[in-house]
């Protein structure tokens, strides 16, 4: 273990490693964005949202409800996401949309006044305004409650249970963390982190905790610096970037206070069929456009790891829908089976005999790999609305 005040070789040549790997990398990407590009043309976006350095152009809105397409152009000089927000629920999102490039996204509207998160955290936000229509008064009568009763009260008590493990899980970071001991801090952190990935899918949609919580210094305006970089990843940077556990304990203290609201948050939570519906879709999307490009844990490296809890949550949440779907869709059915399954066995097929490697050492061709299975998964996902009963 290299000594506490300075950061090891081995971090050094890993850093170093990882830049080479993105440069390398960058090619492959280049030209799978290209192809997405390519696969979308002609399917023109009702709206194109901007985003600044300092705003979204335009900050303020006005689209009929139904489900509806954005094409979100980043303009700036940083990576940046945006997101549709209900009071602190995100509805829908795009994060890690780097400069230059844009991405689309649809989202089923109802009526009513929506905030617009544009780029950095602390940009103002924008106002979306959503009018009444006949396709959103359609959408909303044909939900039926009585086929989720029961794969939305067992989601919700896997929620439960798996924030109850976060608490459990910060509580034993925040202990090593005040004895001073380095090695099972970083143990305690990576164990940490995987309850959380879990219900990410939720967690992701109540945007004040998650900005407590789960905030990457990349979207932040003084990166590292900034006060507001809190939770698993100022953690994680102070463990594996700085090698130390001093100044830390607030922090986990923080940790552990954010997540026992979370797990209050989730008790409380209205879960509907339209949200269970749109959850697993959104996060296996997010995961194979975001987060494995680049990586997410990018002082630890155990983004794998991390990939293999959020595949569990999204696969429970699959195996519930796919209940319902059965009945109605068999070919469906069997297709979410496959696509998860594919994405599990590449997943499992990286593991090596003392676990996931470092994901600065996975080649940019097994990224891209990855990220096809997620986007798979998530575009069979995205049929389930039009089959069982929510457009």
């Amino acid at each position: 273990m290299p000594d506490a005040k300075t950061p090891g070789k081995s971090l050094k040549w890993a850093v170093a490693a990882a830049a080479c790997l993105a440069a390398a990398g960058g090619g492959a990407f280049f030209y799978a964005s290209l192809r997405n590009a390519e696969a979308t043309r002609g399917q023109k976006a009702d709206h194109v949202i901007r985003i600044t350095a300092t705003a979204c152009e335009p900050m303020e809105l006005t689209t009929p409800g139904g489900r509806r397409s954005f094409e979100i152009v980043n303009a700036s000089d940083r990576p940046i996401e945006w997101e549709i927000l209900d009071g602190v629920l995100v509805l829908a999102e795009r994060e890690n949309i780097a400069p230059g490039f844009h991405q689309t996204l649809s989202v089923q509207l109802q009526p009513g006044e929506y905030a617009m998160a544009c780029g950095l955290l602390s940009n103002p936000r924008g106002v979306l305004k959503v009018t009444p229509s006949d396709e959103a008064s359609a959408a909303a009568s044909e939900v039926t409650l009585r086929k989720f009763l029961g794969p939305l009260s067992e989601y919700r008590v896997y929620l439960v249970m798996q924030a109850g493990a976060a608490v459990a899980a910060a509580e034993q970071l925040q202990a090593a963390i005040a004895a001073g001991d380095l090695s099972a801090a970083q143990a305690a952190w990576a164990a940490a982190r995987l309850p959380y990935r879990r219900i990410e899918p939720l967690a992701n949609r109540l945007s004040d905790l998650a900005n407590t919580i789960n905030p990457q210094a990349a979207f932040l305006a003084a990166r590292e610096a900034d006060p507001a970089f809190t939770g698993y990843h100022r953690l994680e940077y102070g463990l594996f970037a700085q090698n130390t556990t001093e100044g830390l304990l607030p922090v986990a203290e923080g940790l552990v206070r954010d997540l026992e609201a979370l797990k209050a948050r989730v008790k409380e939570q209205k879960l509907d069929p339209q949200l269970l519906l749109e959850l697993p879709a959104a996060q296996a999307a997010q995961i194979g456009e975001s987060q494995l490009p680049s990586g997410e844990n990018i002082y630890a490296g155990n983004d794998l790891a991390d990939l293999a809890a959020s595949l569990e949550g999204i696969g429970k949440l699959t195996a519930l829908l796919r209940t319902v779907v059965a009945p109605v869709d068999p070919k469906l059915d069997a297709d979410l089976g496959a696509a998860q399954a594919a994405a599990e066995a590449d997943l499992a097929a990286l593991k090596q005999d003392a676990g996931f490697p470092a994901y600065g050492t996975v080649s940019p061709d097994e990224r891209a790999k990855l990220a096809a299975d997620m986007a798979g998964l998530a575009q069979a996902l995205d049929r389930l609305p039009a089959v069982i009963g929510v457009n």
